[in-house]
Order: structure tokens, then sequence, then C-alpha cells
């Protein structure tokens, strides 16, 4: 997926089945990312969007992902857009949704304390190893060994969409151009698909997506400006 990706599973259980588990979060994931990067020719998102592949020939995981991202399209008026490059890229959303599909079925297996980390995007369940809730870093959008806010939960779903890696990447899908004026975005909610297409969504709108996010129904977030300023909602989990 072109990005790190790190699990810890805090339950008591026997060395071989904690192996068995991860085998199988990291192997979904292998298969997410052969199923939709953007990055490899042969994969079903780009061999639908070269119109190679109907919709009734797509997968179960590709009909599902098209039609969240439509549906999220409409609930952000079209700052989340799969379109915006030109091309199918559903990334902003593929990434969170796999990890809590990761987490999910780790919950039904039995693993109810664990955290996933894909590339800052973070579900944590439960507790730490230490029996205490799980401490989450934002990342610091100047200093990259530094956090700016740190948080605190059992059952977080925690997206982070910035510009301090890969630049102004994000379009804003109305002019065709990188949003301008947010350096950070944090969302958290209960979905982290949902939640990672809303922090992707916000830095699209630049400035705006700040009183966007206020008045977001079951969402927290925190903000970070290019000039500077933090801001987040009061009742965001922090430490």
């Amino acid at each position: 997926m072109g990005t790190a990706i790190s699990l810890d599973i805090a339950d008591d259980l026997p060395a071989d089945r904690l192996h068995e588990l991860a085998e199988d979060v990291f192997g979904w994931l292998r298969e997410v990312d052969a199923r939709f990067s953007t990055y490899r020719a042969d994969s079903e998102v780009c061999r639908f969007d070269r119109g190679e592949l109907l919709l009734s020939e797509a997968s179960a995981d590709l009909r599902l992902v098209l039609e969240r991202c439509a549906d999220l399209w409409g609930g952000t008026d079209g700052f989340f857009d799969a379109y915006a490059t030109g091309g199918l890229d559903p990334s902003g959303y593929v990434k969170g949704w796999a990890a809590q599909v990761a987490s999910d079925r780790l919950l039904a297996a039995g693993a109810a304390n664990h955290c996933l980390n894909a590339g800052g995007d973070v579900r944590v369940r439960g507790r730490s190893s230490s029996g205490r809730p799980w401490r989450i870093g934002i990342r610091h959008p100047w200093e990259e060994n530094a956090t700016c806010l740190t948080l605190t939960g059992t059952d977080l779903a925690v997206a982070t969409s910035g510009v301090y890696e890969r630049g102004h990447h994000v379009l804003d899908p109305r002019r065709g151009i990188p949003g301008r004026g947010l350096r950070s975005v944090t969302v958290v909610g209960p979905d982290l698909g949902v939640a990672d297409a809303y922090a992707t969504a916000a830095v699209a709108m630049g400035v705006a997506g700040i009183g966007w996010l206020d008045r977001l129904p079951g969402h927290r977030h925190a903000v970070v400006t290019e000039d500077g300023r933090c801001l987040h909602s009061t009742d965001l989990p922090l430490v």
C-alpha cells in the first residue's frame, strides 16, 4: 500500500495464535494492495479504470468501494472525489477501509485489544498491554519526530491527511488545483474508512474545511493550518 503498517495485539493469547492473527491481517492488506493499487497496471482498479473490466465482472470489494466513494462524494459536496485526478483513485478511502476491515476481523476472531496503524490511519480497540487505554500521537506537521497532540481511548478510528510528506497532493476537485490552507487534518470517528475520506475532503476544501468539520455529526477533529494554528473539537479525547 506504499506505506508502513504496524500491528500490536495486546491480548494474552498463545504465540502461534498471535502469529496466525497477524498473518491474516497482513495477508488481507496485501490482497487489498493487489486489487486497489493505482501503481500496478494489473490491479483490478486499474483494469476497471481502463475499461478492461465491466462493473458486473468486478469483485464484491471493488463494487463496495465504488458505492462507498459515490456516497462520500455526495456527503462531502463533491470534495471527496475518487476521480479528482482524472482517473479512478479511491485511495483516500481504501486505506482506512482496509484497516477497519482488518480490525473488525481481529475483533471477531477474539483479539479485542489491538492497535493497527496503516500509515497514520489508526484503529484501536480495547486496551494496550499495560492495561491502559491506547495512546495515539498525531504527527507534528513540521517536525518529523515530534507529535502535536496525543489522543487516548479504547475504541477509536483516527485518520490523518496532510501535506507534510507528499506536498499539496490533495486536489480541490471543483477547481482542479491542490487544496490550500490546511497543513494537517485529523478526523476521529467510528469507522476508519469514512474518517479517512472526511480528512481528505477537508484538506481539499482548504480553510473552509474547518467550519465543515465543526458541523460534521458523530465525528471530532483536529486541524493544523498552514500559518501554524492548531484547532480541535472541544470533546476530542486528549491525554
